[in-house]
């Protein structure tokens, strides 16, 4: 009985430290010597493209090219900022050339070659499905296409919903 019961106490604890680490595997610490920022990976069905840390594909959109932040509040429900919170972005050697822009609630993003970098939040790790992926947030149009190494995109169409829209207009994410 002891035992069950420390295990039932041990568990709620590992799982509340875990959540304590990070939004959904998104943000790199840059604390770690060892992992990137930003690596590339050879994804099937749309070869290679930057990943997070946690093999997450990583996009950017069409109304960010400029380096401008324009996904914010209801946007990062489904598409998550890869952030910093201290030092520079590191990568593999053909990645790109990361950066880091101020976000409106004053987080560090990481861009690759000036454009601001996401995971979608219906990927998996080795698994991107958000390419060519199109959805309205306040009012703005986005059109999100995977990064590839050197920080050129891929085109829309390639993996994912093929550019069909996502069906959400009203701003909240509703046709995911």
């Amino acid at each position: 009985m002891k035992r069950l019961m420390t295990l039932g106490l041990a568990l709620p604890a590992a799982v509340a430290i875990a959540a304590c680490g990070g939004a959904s595997g998104s943000s790199a610490s840059g604390s770690s010597a060892h992992s990137n920022t930003v690596a590339v990976q050879q994804l099937a069905g749309v070869g290679r493209v930057l990943v997070d840390q946690a093999g997450k594909a990583l996009y950017s959109s069409n109304l960010e090219a400029s380096g401008k932040v324009v996904c914010d509040g209801p946007c990062n429900a489904f598409w998550k900022p890869l952030t910093l919170s201290h030092g520079k972005p590191t990568a593999s050697t053909d990645a790109g050339t990361l950066g880091v822009i101020a976000r409106p609630d004053g987080s560090r993003q990481v861009t690759d070659n000036g454009r601001p970098l996401y995971t979608f939040s219906e990927d998996a790790p080795g698994k991107a499905t958000g390419n060519g992926f199109t959805d309205d947030f306040a009012g703005h149009h986005f059109t999100w296409k995977l990064v590839r190494p050197g920080g050129s995109t891929t085109s829309a169409g390639g993996a994912g919903n093929g550019g069909v829209t996502s069906g959400n207009t009203g701003g909240y994410g509703g046709g995911y």
